[in-house]
């Protein structure tokens, strides 16, 4: 298993959203899709008054976030791995984006997350790309602040 020390050294600069979990750092990756956080909007038509309708906040929309090309420790792949078997276990876990002095800018605090997707590396002999790997996770309440 790597630690964090490993995990940085081995990445390349480009890795800069880290996923912590558990209290430790778990990963390094390139990209990071962060959810639209965003409310459905009830339409309500009040009898009587025909020049508009009201609109109410709803509930906010499901979100899952997306983390490609990754490097580091295997729990997350064991996660996922446990939820294909058993009854999914929610957890939360923080994205961090770290600038080029690698200090934090911003800091996403997901709640009740779980794994639905991965997307293991396609290698083909013949190509000289990266392999990528492809985490989804669909997400409860999701903060954001600056530490």
């Amino acid at each position: 298993m790597a630690d964090e020390s490993q995990i940085r050294s081995s990445a390349n600069p480009a890795f800069r959203f880290v996923v912590d979990m558990d209290g430790e750092r778990q990963a390094a990756f390139t990209e990071c899709s962060l959810p639209t956080l965003e409310l459905d909007v009830e339409e309500l038509k009040e009898g009587g008054l025909n020049t508009y309708t009201h609109l109410l906040p709803g509930r906010r929309k499901a979100a899952r976030v997306s983390l490609k090309n990754g490097v580091g420790k295997s729990k997350l792949l064991d996660w996922y791995i446990e939820s294909l078997s058993q009854p999914v276990a929610r957890k939360p876990f923080t994205i961090t984006l770290l600038d080029a002095h690698l200090e934090p800018v911003l800091v996403w605090h997901v709640q009740n997350a779980y794994p639905v997707k991965w997307s293991g590396p396609s290698l083909k002999s013949s190509d000289a790309t990266i392999a990528i790997q492809t985490l989804e996770l669909a997400c409860g309440e999701i903060s954001v602040s600056k530490e």
